[in-house]
């Protein structure tokens, strides 16, 4: 794809995610009334969610018609095949509905399973995280760039937890046994807003298992365009298992991925 397609995707999702943004943040008293949960009592779902979801539907239709969409609350195509939309209408839903205003519309376009274009709009600080690859990374049109910390121990490391009880008390297991070995941990509850932090050094890594393509797919390319060493869920990544999510800043990488391993992150 050339510099000028991914570019002009990104506008695309800029645009759109800013007009959900909009919705979302003007939405939020009224629809955190309206609240349904989905694969647990803890995994709620908001009617801003829906309409969130539903708007930046109706504007790929009329702005890319025919190219399909992939979105947390109504699905959509399972095929990676030619350009997709994945969609995550509200991320960090729980903090949405608590008030906590880290949470985001993620909008990317991915080209036979890869991102080639990504927005992540916070509606709450109007900032806004962009990448198109091979074009960088940038936060309101400044260049963004991975931390350029070489110590584990004093990096500081973004992380989440499953909504499924088993197998969240196996990821609490797993960090602690990580506590001793970095500056701190940070648990933020979106995905691809920690995923921007590591594109921004406000966090010098992040690992989560169990995320879903919508988690990743915007802010992940944010990160790898700043220069993060990123891995998706697909394949067991140096013993973190086949479902982890990696972002670190490179010259921590290694030693990261080796002190997870040891803690038991390829278990959980």
């Amino acid at each position: 794809m050339l510099a000028a397609e991914s570019e002009e995707l990104v506008r695309i999702a800029v645009t759109v995610g800013a007009e959900a943004a909009e919705l979302v943040r003007d939405a939020r008293d009224h629809a955190v009334t309206q609240v349904d949960t989905k694969s647990s009592e803890t995994d709620v779902v908001t009617a801003a969610d829906r309409a969130s979801e539903q708007l930046v539907r109706d504007r790929l239709a009329q702005l890319r018609p025919g190219e399909p969409v992939l979105g947390e609350e109504e699905g959509g195509t399972s095929s990676t095949d030619g350009l997709v939309w994945v969609v995550d209408p509200i991320d960090g839903t729980v903090n949405y509905l608590y008030g906590h205003p880290w949470y985001a519309v993620s909008i990317a376009a991915q080209l036979d399973g890869v991102s080639v274009a990504g927005a992540v709009i916070e509606p709450v600080s109007g900032r806004v995280w962009t990448a198109a690859r091979g074009g960088g990374a940038f936060l309101d049109g400044k260049p963004l760039r991975a931390a350029a910390t070489t110590r584990l121990e004093l990096s500081l490391l973004g992380t989440g937890f499953s909504y499924d009880h088993a197998r969240r008390l196996r990821q609490a297991e797993a960090i602690g046994r990580m506590l001793g070995r970095v500056r701190d941990i940070r648990r933020c509850g979106a995905a691809s807003l920690d995923l921007c932090a590591v594109a921004a050094g406000w966090e010098d890594a992040y690992v989560e298992h169990g995320l879903h393509r919508w988690d990743w797919a915007a802010g992940g390319l944010i990160a790898e365009e700043a220069g993060a060493v990123v891995r998706f869920p697909g394949e067991d990544h140096d013993g973190l298992g086949a479902e982890a999510t990696f972002a670190a800043a490179p010259g921590i990488a290694d030693q990261l991925r080796a002190a997870l391993a040891e803690s038991g992150f390829g278990k959980v």
